[in-house]
């Protein structure tokens, strides 16, 4: 009985499908003429909707008698004519294009489909024409099914662990103690947001012989506007438009300009003239705006639910990962900021600013050729205070703890996305197999192989040709860097010039600060530089991808986000790795510089150290590249809003906006960049290299990235729900590529931080300076009192008389020191010009640079060990939640065998009524 019952279902399930693979474009023609279907001419527009007016809103009291849905009805353009079919896509096209063949069989094969169409003409534009795409329930159902995507079918049983009686009563006392204490400012009300009932609900994939199972309300909201829209792309990416094999797609429609444009509706407005609190949201749009995008509300949780029901899942991931991003720069912000206010508090007690300051007997020897003169060491001291600011005892320690940070963010990220993975039920989703790419079709249409998985022919690209390309790719990738690293020599070369020039500069300021000047300027320069080179660089890297001919849409963004990735990362530090790594290390010595082209003398450090160069080089660049983002990513899309406004209303005259239909006003709007999110991606992860590769130089990055981000989210919420159409809702499990960047991020960063500790900064020097050659040498400690000399001992003394000719000064020191100089010093570990063996490195020097060595090795074999320890103890996916996947996957299962039980019982007993004897009283 069981059985028959279940045939009998399946074959009326099957007496209704409907083929759901493309169809042939003769079939569908003949089909039409069959059926008596006159097709459209050219520039036929019989199925607009009144042309030229605007018919299809309706007011108010006609939408209250056709029954639209409550939330629609306050935001015209939102359904057909008849007030009744909801808008799930929209196409836009000129009348004026010359594709009209094929876009008259592109849209016989739409409705071929089931999908249902409404023409419209523009108010501002005769020449722009509106197309309105419906799908019915029963397409939806089809492709739902097609699809597995998952709808809600039952309510949740939240299963709890059974807990000892002791950590029940400690709860109930918690839970009151929280109870006395004020709410979380940071959480909406319960309230405020709307009840989604998928994220209560048990899952399964759309199945229609078991649909009685699933929670059907009403059929309109069953599936929400994200998950109506995907299903409409999803046929639309499988419509012929041309008789051929992959003559197909939307997308390949788009690019020949066939249309114009393609994209789901907004819901409304987001703004309302009425309160959220009084009378609620209008829409989803304006719930977001006012829970999500509006600045007043910068200090609360984002609404991922929302963003992900509104937007899909991929940009809900991005979000969310945004968001964790900066929770976690929280802990590293305050760590960062206390180590420097450590620098602040310690600043009067730093026994080595202390002998700088008071250095006003120690000759240094100019830092340039001829024009600089010779300075006090006492000239320094401002810049002496500042390195201790950044360079202190704690610096090591926050190094150790951003590598860890590093670490503990991306793996406790994995579990924050394996529980959104969860909840939005993406643990079983899989990512179709992409489709080919035109340009891959067409360039090897004439070679064909059978493709493995799917069984058909496909393009194939022969071996050989597939690596050729890729080694010129390679070459294009190498001669860019030489290129960045071209533009950094010629940075160095203005630095080397311009030091000297500003020491004969006349103003006294810039001549008596000629150093920080020359380093100012020239972090400005490179950093306009830097900007030029990204611009050139995204054209690069686009022809680069093109030419290596990817195979598919993946296979492009994940070549072409590497390379961009490379180049912009390698354009924003290469300058900042040779402040770090090798600014006034290969100078030389006074009387024996070494020299660029035998002309320009090296740059030299400044006598307070190196590390202030490095300090104002990221300081400067970090700020100007996060304002310059901020910029573009708001200011831009303002613009560029405001301009099209501007434009209409000369044309047409002032139309107020709320006059025009929700498709014209989206269509006004910004279309979402070409790809995607990959520059929002791009900033950020930046970014988290400039927070972690030399933090322990900048402590207070961690900070500025987090006033940043506060900002960037509602930047991009505001961009995202005001500025730019609605994207296309697709889904993710992960952030991509990105993950794998981000571990490389955090491999270099412990790498770079060791050797700006060992080699950059002077904490080596002095650790062994107080514990061989100081007042405590021998007595195995190290403090304040035993840097008592240090200054003078790592300063070397050199004799005027021995410098080149070229590298004699033009005053020999009498106007400031009343007398000829005849010593000066300088920063090195050299025997004095009395000894035997002159110039020469001292025994102190290979002593450091063991020691720096030693560092080196064992800082980054201890943090990796952390780093793989904390890896290895953090789970990827959280135990409770585990848990909870195996209990919930029982219960579905359950709960399946029991409804078909249960619907089979029902069949039974009515069956038996119907076949019960009836018994006829006799009249």
């Amino acid at each position: 009985m069981k059985e028959s019952s279940a045939e009998s279902l399946d074959s009326i399930v099957q007496s209704n499908w409907s083929p759901l693979a493309v169809k042939d474009v003769k079939v569908v023609l003949q089909k039409e003429k069959s059926d008596g279907i006159s097709s459209p001419s050219r520039d036929d527009d019989s199925t607009l909707q009144n042309p030229g007016t605007h018919s299809s809103i309706l007011d108010e009291n006609r939408k209250s008698q056709l029954g639209i849905p409550e939330g629609r009805n306050k935001s015209p353009g939102l359904c057909f004519s008849d007030g009744k079919c909801l808008i799930d896509y929209i196409l836009v096209y000129r009348k004026s294009s010359s594709q009209s063949e094929k876009r008259e069989i592109f849209e016989r094969n739409i409705r071929a489909e089931g999908l249902r169409m409404e023409k419209e003409a523009c108010l501002t534009n005769s020449d722009v024409i509106f197309l309105k795409l419906h799908a019915p329930w029963d397409v939806l159902c089809r492709y739902a099914e097609l699809m597995n995507i998952r709808m809600p079918f039952r309510r949740k049983i939240f299963y709890m662990h059974r807990r000892h009686k002791f950590l029940s009563r400690m709860e109930k006392r918690i839970n009151k103690f929280r109870g006395w204490l004020p709410r979380k400012p940071m959480k909406f009300d319960d309230d405020t947001l709307p009840y989604l009932e998928e994220n209560e609900s048990f899952t399964a994939p759309f199945s229609r012989s078991r649909i009685h199972h699933f929670i059907i309300h009403n059929k309109d909201t069953f599936f929400n506007n994200a998950t109506r829209s995907r299903i409409v792309h999803h046929i639309l990416q499988r419509v012929k438009y041309e008789e051929g094999k992959n003559k197909m797609g939307i997308n390949r429609l788009l690019t020949n300009n066939s249309y114009e444009a393609a994209f789901p509706l907004h819901e409304g407005s987001y703004h309302s003239k009425n309160s959220l609190r009084t009378h609620g949201a209008e829409n989803h749009r304006h719930l977001l705006y006012e829970c999500w995008a509006w600045w007043g509300v910068w200090y609360k949780y984002q609404p991922l639910d929302l963003i992900r029901r509104y937007f899909g899942e991929k940009i809900g991931l991005y979000f969310a990962w945004l968001g964790w991003y900066t929770g976690m720069l929280f802990p590293a912000a305050v760590v960062g900021l206390f180590v420097f206010l450590y620098g602040v508090f310690t600043l009067e007690h730093c026994q080595v600013s202390k002998e700088i300051c008071q250095a006003t007997d120690t000759i240094m020897c100019p830092i340039c050729d001829q024009y600089c003169p010779y300075l006090r060491l006492s000239d320094s001291c401002i810049y002496a205070k500042v390195t201790h600011l950044f360079d202190n005892g704690a610096t090591v320690f926050f190094a150790v703890f951003m590598a860890v940070w590093a670490t503990v963010f991306l793996e406790f990220w994995k579990r924050r996305r394996a529980v959104l993975a969860y909840d939005w039920d993406l643990i079983d989703w899989e990512e179709e197999e992409d489709e080919i790419r035109p340009q891959f079709e067409a360039k090897y249409s004439k070679k064909e192989r059978m493709n493995p998985i799917s069984g058909k022919p496909e393009p194939y690209q022969a071996f050989t040709e597939k690596y050729s390309r890729l080694l010129v790719s390679s070459s294009g990738i190498f001669f860019m860097i030489l290129v960045v690293i071209a533009a950094v020599f010629g940075i160095v070369i203005y630095r080397v010039i311009t030091v000297s020039t500003f020491a004969a500069f006349g103003w006294a300021l810039i001549r008596n600060n000629s150093q920080v000047a020359t380093t100012g300027t020239a972090v400005c320069i490179n950093f306009c530089v830097i900007m030029l080179l990204n611009v050139l660089y995204e054209r690069v890297a686009l022809f680069l991808t093109n030419l290596e001919q990817p195979r598919t849409e993946s296979e492009w963004e994940n070549s072409f986000t590497f390379k961009m990735f490379l180049f912009q990362f390698v354009n924003l530090n290469s300058s900042t790795f040779y402040i770090a790594f090798f600014l006034g290390r290969f100078t030389g010595r006074p009387g024996a510089y070494l020299r660029l082209i035998n002309r320009w003398k090296l740059e030299e450090c400044h006598p307070s150290g190196c590390l202030i160069d490095l300090c104002m080089q990221m300081g400067i660049i970090m700020v100007l590249k996060q304002m310059w983002n901020n910029f573009m990513e708001l200011g831009y899309p303002l613009i560029q809003n405001w301009w099209t406004r501007q434009r209409l209303k000369r044309e047409h005259g002032h139309i107020p906006k709320a006059s025009l239909p929700q498709w014209e006003r989206d269509y006004n709007l910004q279309s979402m960049n070409a790809y995607g999110l990959f520059d929002e991606y791009l900033k950020m992860i930046l970014q988290f290299g400039f927070t972690t590769i030399f933090v322990a130089a900048f402590p207070l990055a961690p900070l500025l990235a987090l006033i940043n981000n506060i900002i960037e989210i509602r930047l991009d919420a505001y961009k995202f729900v005001t500025q730019w159409r609605r994207p296309l809702p697709s889904q993710a499990k992960d952030i991509g590529i990105w993950y794998g960047i981000l571990e490389g991020i955090g491999i270099l960063s412990v790498i770079t931080n060791a050797f700006v500790i060992a080699v950059t900064s002077d904490f080596i020097p002095r650790l062994v300076y107080a514990y061989k050659y100081g007042p405590c040498a021998g007595q195995g400690r190290a403090g304040e009192g035993c840097m008592i000399g240090y200054v003078n001992a790592s300063l070397s003394v050199f004799r005027v008389s021995d410098f080149e000719k070229r590298s004699q000064p033009r005053t020999d020191g009498s106007e400031l020191f009343e007398e000829a100089v005849k010593y000066c010093r300088y920063r090195d570990y050299r025997e004095p010009p009395n000894s035997a063996e002159q110039y020469t490195y001292t025994l102190q020097f290979w002593h450091v640079l063991a020691a720096r060595l030693a560092f080196i090795i064992v800082f980054e074999h201890m943090v990796f060990a952390i780093k793989t320890l904390i890896a290895y103890l953090i789970p990827d996916l959280p135990k409770d939640l585990r848990d909870r996947m195996r209990r919930e996957k029982y219960l579905i299962q359950e709960m399946m065998y029991e409804a078909e039980l249960e619907r089979l019982q029902k069949e039974k007993d009515e069956k038996k009524k119907k076949d019960r004897p009836h018994h006829k009283e006799w009249p």
